[in-house]
C-alpha cells in the first residue's frame, strides 16, 4: 500500500509513524512467505555441548526445560551509517516533495528498526557536501535524537542544492574506519553526466569492506516511464532552474531509452561492486525498504 506523505500529520510526529509502520510490517512478515527473518534481538541461543556452562540462562532453563546462553551486544551488533540524499532533485515532486519525504520516512522506519535489534545507527544528510550528521549508537536516547534531526528535515522548505553524492560518498568511505553497513537514499542524479567519479565513490565504500545497500529513490511514473498529459509543459530543472518547454509526447521514447540506459548502468556497476541496488518507487509502500534490509541483514550474519 502507498505512503499517503500527508500522514506523518495525522500520526503527529514521525516518530510515533515510524513505530506504527515497523510494528505493523513485523505483523505482517508473520503471514508472509518471510515469516522466517527475524526481526527481534536475539537475547539468547541454544547451548551447545562443550562449551563453558558461565553463560546459561538458569532462569529461561526452569521455564523452557532448554539450554540457553546469554547473547552480549558484540555477538549481534551491527553498526549501520543512513545517507540521506537532501539535494534539489530529491525534492521531486514539489507538490509534496515526494522523495525526499519518502526516503526520510523510511530512514525512520530503519532506524527504529535497528535500535529495535540493539544495533548501533547514525544518519547524515548531503547535497553537495554534508549538511549534518549524527554519531552512531544504539540508545533510546540517540534513537529520539535521530527522529528530531529527521522531523526538522521533513517539516523544512525546499532549498536549491546542487548534488554531489560521489565527493560525499568519497568523504564518508576515508572516515569510518570501522566495517559498517552503508545505507544510501538517494536519486543518484550527478550534476554531470559522468558515471565514472560516482561508480568510483561506490567502489570505495567496498575497497573499505563496507556493505552497502542503494536504494534508488525515484517516481517510477514520471521520472522512469515519462508518463505526462499530452500538453505542453515547462519542464524546470531544480538544481540549476534551466526551464524548457516541451509536448512530453514529442521526447517520450528518446527519454525512456536514454533514462533506461542511465538506471542500467548503475544497477550494473553496482552488481559488479556486489553492492545491493533497489529501485525503490516513491508510490509504493515503505515496505519494499524494510524487506530489502532484511534480507540483506540476513546475509550478514
Amino acid at each position: 500500500m502507498p505512503i499517503d506523505l500527508g500522514i506523518v500529520k495525522q500520526y503527529g510526529n514521525l516518530e510515533l509513524l515510524a513505530k506504527q509502520m515497523v510494528e505493523g510490517f513485523i505483523t505482517g512478515l508473520h503471514k508472509s512467505p518471510y515469516h522466517g527473518f527475524s526481526v527481534e534481538f536475539a537475547e539468547h541461543r541454544l547451548y551447545n555441548t562443550g562449551e563453558s556452562t558461565r553463560h546459561i540462562d538458569w532462569k529461561v532453563y526452569a521455564k523452557t526445560d532448554r539450554l540457553y546462553t546469554k547473547r552480549y551486544e558484540e555477538e549481534t551488533n551491527l553498526r549501520c551509517l543512513i545517507l540521506l540524499d537532501n539535494s534539489s532533485s530529491m525534492h521531486y515532486p514539489p507538490k509534496d516533495r515526494g522523495k525526499i519525504r519518502f526516503s526520510i520516512i523510511g530512514a525512520a522506519c530503519l532506524a527504529y528498526m535497528l535500535q529495535r535489534q540493539r544495533d548501533a545507527v547514525g544518519i547524515a544528510a548531503f547535497s553537495d557536501a554534508i549538511e549534518w550528521e549524527t554519531p552512531v549508537k544504539s540508545t533510546p536516547t540517540h534513537l529520539h535524537h535521530l527522529f528530531v534531526r529527521l522531523q526538522q528535515m521533513f517539516d523544512q522548505p525546499s532549498e536549491k542544492k546542487s548534488t554531489q553524492a560521489a565527493k560525499v560518498i568519497h568523504q564518508i568511505a576515508d572516515k569510518i574506519h570501522r566495517r559498517s553497513l552503508i545505507i544510501i537514499f538517494s536519486d543518484m542524479m550527478e550534476n554531470t553526466t559522468d558515471q565514472k567519479e560516482l561508480f568510483s565513490a561506490l567502489q570505495h565504500l567496498k575497497h573499505n569492506h563496507h556493505e552497502v545497500l542503494l536504494f534508488h529513490t525515484i517516481d517510477k511514473q514520471t521520472e522512469e516511464a515519462f508518463q505526462f498529459a499530452d500538453r505542453p509543459y515547462v519542464f524546470i530543472d531544480l538544481e540549476s532552474g534551466q526551464r524548457i518547454k516541451l509536448q512530453p509526447s514529442e521526447v517520450r521514447s528518446y527519454y525512456r531509452q536514454q533514462i533506461s540506459e542511465h538506471f542500467h548502468q548503475l544497477k550494473l556497476k553496482c552488481g559488479q561492486y556486489k553492492i545491493d541496488f533497489i529501485q525503490a518507487d516513491i508510490s509504493q509502500s515503505i515496505n519494499q525498504i524494510l524487506l530489502a534490509y532484511l534480507i540483506k541483514r540476513a546475509k550478514m550474519r
